[in-house]
């Protein structure tokens, strides 16, 4: 007998050693502090060696004790090291959980750069985060796909300040209500629902003081259900089970996401059979259009009446707190937290 096969008996297991990632400098900071408190509770011990770092709201990698009264505050404080100056930190560890929402974290910035450092991470590379990302850019490639949108509009900051009146032209084509959204933020930041042409100018200004690029977007005929789906893999995704979201808010902002008792999930959600396959079929092949890799949680709107789905928004990194949508649709399938997250890391392992 080997003397490696005796000795595999006797001694434990190696550990993995992950990099958690969390905070960052978009508006998703807190969210994103509240997510990696609950990965690390769940990411099994006897597996993984797990080391937090948290980065600040100004792009600073906070050390330790930082990182440590971050997590318990929910708020980052204290100096630490930009991010460039700190990459290095990342090796030695076998994979990264960049548990960041948003931009600088969701949007193909930190996946660049643990590419260029040969690092694993978990989620979707450079391209799926980019393009899943940008509201804009998703919507021309899910168009290309086949996938069913919502009508909808571009406008630039530059044409807004020199030439209003095309905007605004532009916006009145879609006719109202319709929304104003910022091409490149989550969690429902900085969007509008304008009802009358009147309150189009302040929804506009209030985009574009987020982004540069904005979105003008048709509201259904009638009020749609909003029905949203995970999925897990690379190569082989699979599908969750779908979920609904009900609210009594006019649309699913950033109060209604995350005030605990403001929105009921329903999982399954109470859908025709042909309805949720749909659903299912339509999100896989936004996953494969999007190259996305790892996870997502895609939503779509239903509209009851007419019996119509459109993509609503992919997310690469959604929230990962135990109570969060993604991990509740997976547990509905069988996997509980703990192994999903175990999976997820396996899963960038693999993928690199």
């Amino acid at each position: 007998m080997r003397l490696s096969s005796v000795l595999s008996g006797i001694l434990p297991p190696v550990k993995k050693r992950i990099l958690l990632l969390a905070g960052g400098q978009s508006g998703e900071h807190e969210v994103s502090l509240r997510s990696a408190r609950s990965v690390l509770a769940a990411l099994p011990r006897d597996q993984f060696d797990v080391t937090p770092v948290v980065i600040s709201k100004q792009g600073r990698w906070l050390p330790p004790s930082d990182t440590q009264r971050a997590l318990d505050t929910g708020e980052a404080q204290g100096g630490g090291d930009l991010v460039l100056h700190r990459a290095a930190s990342a090796e030695g560890y076998d994979a990264v959980f960049p548990l960041l929402h948003g931009p600088m974290g969701e949007d193909g910035t930190i996946q660049g750069l643990l590419t260029l450092a040969g690092i694993p991470f978990v989620g979707s590379g450079v391209l799926g985060s980019a393009v899943s990302m940008d509201k804009v850019m998703t919507k021309q490639v899910l168009a290309s796909a086949g996938v069913p949108q919502v009508a909808w509009r571009l406008a630039l900051r530059r044409e807004w300040q020199q030439r209003p009146g095309e905007v605004l032209t532009r916006a009145a084509e879609l006719g109202f209500p319709l929304f104003v959204k910022p091409a490149n933020l989550g969690s429902s930041v900085g969007i509008s629902k304008v009802r009358r042409a009147e309150e189009l100018q302040s929804a506009l200004d209030l985009a574009f003081r987020l982004d540069r690029r904005v979105i003008l977007e048709a509201m259904t005929p009638h009020k749609p259900r909003e029905v949203e789906i995970g999925i897990l893999g690379n190569d082989a995704p699979i599908a969750s089970p779908v979920g609904e979201l009900r609210f009594d808010a006019e649309f699913y902002d950033y109060e209604t996401k995350y005030t605990e008792g403001r929105a009921d999930m329903h999982i399954p959600a109470p859908l025709p059979r042909e309805i949720a396959e749909s659903v299912k079929t339509l999100a896989l092949t936004a996953f494969r259009a999007l190259d996305c890799a790892g996870l997502a949680r895609i939503d779509f709107f239903y509209v009851e009446e007419t019996g119509d789905l459109f993509l609503n928004e992919v997310n690469t990194m959604p929230g990962f707190t135990t109570t969060s949508m993604y991990p509740k649709l997976f547990e509905a399938a069988g996997l509980s937290y703990s192994e999903l997250v175990t999976r997820l890391v396996g899963l960038a392992l693999e993928e690199r």
